[in-house]
């Protein structure tokens, strides 16, 4: 009995340090059964808590996502810790039971009062009483690199706000610069999300606990954000491709490398080199309706609706799939050409702001007193 407790303590110990190592101290996007795991049953036990609504209710209630499960990772690996060592105690002490686990509660959270139980410390409880403090040290080390990610993710998420609306999508983006006259600005557009991209598929895949933090504004998503950018760069490549800038070509191979790159640390299958003449889950009538909304805005293409659908659908089905199938997942704002959800209700379209300009020629008021 003594040695299938010193085993199995000794399998629980490894598997604490390999899931502490994968999500906390190695700076690769490795697999962690515990955190998707987690990720998961809370996501689950948070739809059942809210009420039978639409996408508020289940924002409401996913904003609790991203603290509960960094809560409760350290509560699982304390208490695996636990568990390991004082399977280890009962193993190498003739301790019983319940005094090797008091004894092990004891040195883990360093609170010393069992320490007489036995004449002397062994090697396992200064082994214990240094692993309860390193852990929560590296769970509090943890956190302003969470924080560091998702605050510059959220600012250029908020800049967005203003070119593509809340939610945003694609064709606003495009059909808002023309409307104020301010296209020259999009390849500067391209060129910040194409960094943002590069960021956000480095820092998600290394710590994919950051999916789980929800933009302050329950409209706004980085991810519907990333894929509203990568629509209007492939929308304009394929509608006007001479004056297309090539920052758009730049955002959108960022776009949809950053995707896959979470793709792999979720254990997502993709197909790597997808045909340009694969179908995508964006209909025709969807597209040609934006087409149209954009030639009403301004915008003057070089192609049809019709001669420009092969190259955006070529375009698009490099990260449509991935996409959609992230959206769900993360339970994001159902935007515009992003798929659908797991709850009921439909996609919600941007605001466009009203044009309010001042009356010309008309009287000024005159002063008042005061």
């Amino acid at each position: 009995m003594e040695l299938i407790s010193g085993v199995a303590g000794a399998l629980v110990l490894a598997l604490v340090l390999s899931s502490i190592l994968r999500i906390l101290v190695v700076p690769r996007g490795l697999y962690s059964g515990l955190m998707f795991r987690l990720w998961w049953l809370l996501r689950r036990v948070l739809r059942l808590a809210a009420p039978r609504g639409g996408y508020d209710a289940v924002d409401r209630t996913q904003t609790w996502l991203a603290p509960l499960t960094l809560m409760g990772m350290l509560a699982c690996w304390l208490a695996g810790a636990l568990l390991g060592f004082g399977l280890l105690l009962y193993a190498l002490s003739p301790l019983s039971w319940a005094t090797a686990f008091r004894e092990a509660g004891s040195s883990l959270f360093t609170l010393g009062f069992a320490s007489g139980a036995r004449l002397k410390l062994s090697v396992v409880d200064f082994i214990a009483a240094a692993t309860g403090p390193i852990l929560i040290a590296l769970q509090i080390a943890y956190l302003p690199t969470l924080y560091a990610s998702y605050n510059r993710r959220e600012q250029e998420v908020t800049l967005l706000q203003a070119r593509a609306g809340e939610p945003a999508w694609g064709p606003e983006i495009l059909a808002r610069q023309w409307l104020v006259e301010t296209e020259t600005a999009l390849p500067q557009l391209y060129r910040a999300w194409e960094r943002l991209a590069a960021d956000i598929g480095e820092s998600h895949s290394t710590y994919p606990i950051l999916l789980t933090f929800r933009s302050p504004r329950p409209h706004r998503s980085w991810l519907v954000g990333l894929i509203a950018v990568m629509d209007a760069a492939a929308l304009q490549l394929a509608l006007d491709p001479q004056l297309a800038p090539p920052e758009a070509r730049l955002v959108l191979r960022a776009g949809f490398t950053a995707l896959r790159d979470i793709a792999r640390a979720l254990r997502i299958p993709f197909d790597a080199d997808p045909s340009p003449q694969a179908p995508i889950r964006l209909s025709y009538a969807e597209f040609d309706a934006a087409v149209t909304m954009l030639e009403e805005a301004g915008f003057r293409s070089r192609r049809s609706a019709q001669e420009a659908w092969p190259h955006f659908r070529g375009w698009r089905v490099n990260y449509e799939e991935l996409a959609y199938d992230l959206c769900r997942r993360c339970d994001a704002v159902p935007a515009l050409w992003t798929g659908s959800r797991d709850y009921p209700g439909g996609q919600i379209s941007p605001q466009r702001p009203v044009d309010r300009k001042p009356d010309e020629g008309g009287p000024e008021p005159a002063p008042t007193e005061g």
